[in-house]
């Protein structure tokens, strides 16, 4: 006999989280599903924008205890030397994912919220329910489905997803440091086949994640290698690694990062974060896209709740109207922004337009970032 749950979360990262103390708040009966234990690492940029702050408060959830550290200083630098320095209009802070999604899933527990530790195997849909199934051999039915199980899954597979199947040309590493780097800083620096995100989290940890070119990287030996003779091309980058010391063991990587268009809704269930669509690193907002995503799909499953008569269509709808008129354009202009700088003239142009002309680098920034998130009376 399936165990039974009005709403069944897949993923337990910063949206699936975030999406089920939302509707644990507004009275639903909620259960988690994530295969990994916490704490755990990932690789994510880890810095987030303080558009999500004002919702995050709502919720009740005050990340102070985990001193963030505070970022309101941009960085941007190339490979042939060049230069740009802004600031941010909004502001954000660097924590890491070890440190957020562990506090999240105690806050979720303590709530009432029912976190399984499993693998999902299927996802099916029969007469408006779904059944899911872990490679553990449980089985839930549930009114409604999340997906909030990051950028890609074997799930997204057995869903037979459209871009589960295009080989993607990225792969993604990261790693955590001691150094003296600015805690007030995050800077974005560019070498031959990718783009380096480097800024702090709590306890004066450094993160340093890049994105790369698998046909680059593959001619090096290991990752020392690689980044010896592509990343030190970037005398920033080259000077920030050569000053760390290194904490983990090895750095975390994940192959096929794909930045093709996905599809918020997806056999019937709501995708969340990444799972519906992933963000150009370059433009450093995923995190708070993600917790954005879990507020639109949790407000809308409220409305839906209270409105009898609406059928699910009209639910799935909405959550796909709403997507795209909060992410779309912040997608496209990460897309169209990386397809410039793949150029180095243009790209060099570019920085020397933006170290001229302030205005057009903020402007570019606010287009990527959001507004401070608003509240909807529920």
């Amino acid at each position: 006999m399936p165990l039974q749950a009005e709403i069944l979360i897949i993923g337990g990262g910063l949206a699936g989280l975030t999406a089920a103390l939302h509707l644990n708040k507004l009275g639903f009966e909620v259960a988690l599903i994530e295969k990994s234990v916490y704490p755990h690492h990932k690789v994510c940029g880890e810095y987030i924008s303080n558009e999500v702050l004002p919702y995050l408060n709502w919720l009740g959830i005050d990340l102070r205890n985990l001193l963030p550290t505070q970022i309101n200083k941009l960085q941007f630098t190339s490979a042939s030397g060049k230069q740009v320095n802004t600031s941010l209009p909004l502001g954000g802070f660097g924590i890491s994912r070890h440190s957020i999604d562990n506090y999240l899933y105690k806050l979720a527990i303590n709530n009432g919220v029912n976190v399984i530790h499993q693998k999902v195997d299927q996802v099916t849909f029969n007469e408006n329910h779904f059944l899911v199934e872990t490679t553990s051999g449980t089985s839930f039915e549930a009114r409604y489905v999340l997906g909030a199980y990051g950028k890609r899954s074997a799930v997204d597979i057995k869903l037979e997803r459209k871009f589960i199947n295009q080989k993607s040309p990225y792969l993604a590493i990261k790693a955590h440091y001691r150094s003296n780097f600015p805690n007030n800083l995050v800077s974005l620096n560019s070498f031959p086949g990718g783009y380096c995100g480097v800024s702090k989290v709590e306890n004066d940890v450094l993160n340093v994640c890049y994105l790369a070119s698998y046909e680059s990287f593959k001619k090096h030996k290991d990752i020392e290698a690689y980044q010896e003779n592509v990343l030190y091309q970037n005398k920033n980058l080259k000077e920030i690694l050569q000053e760390a010391e290194m904490i983990f063991d090895a750095p975390l990587t994940i192959s096929q990062i794909s930045f093709q268009q996905k599809e918020p809704v997806h056999h019937h269930i709501l995708m969340l974060g990444d799972t519906a669509g992933l963000i150009h690193p370059l433009c450093g907002n995923g995190m708070a896209m993600a917790i954005h995503s879990a507020k639109i799909a949790a407000e809308l499953l409220a409305k839906h709740r209270l409105n009898t008569s609406a059928d699910r269509f009209e639910l799935e709808k909405n959550y796909t109207l709403a997507w795209k008129r909060l992410f779309s354009k912040r997608l496209q202009a990460g897309k169209v922004l990386a397809s410039f700088l793949k150029n180095k003239i243009v790209e060099d142009v570019a920085i020397n337009i933006a170290a001229k002309f302030p205005a057009v680098l903020q402007k570019m920034i606010k287009y990527t970032h959001g507004k401070p998130i608003t509240i909807l009376d529920l």
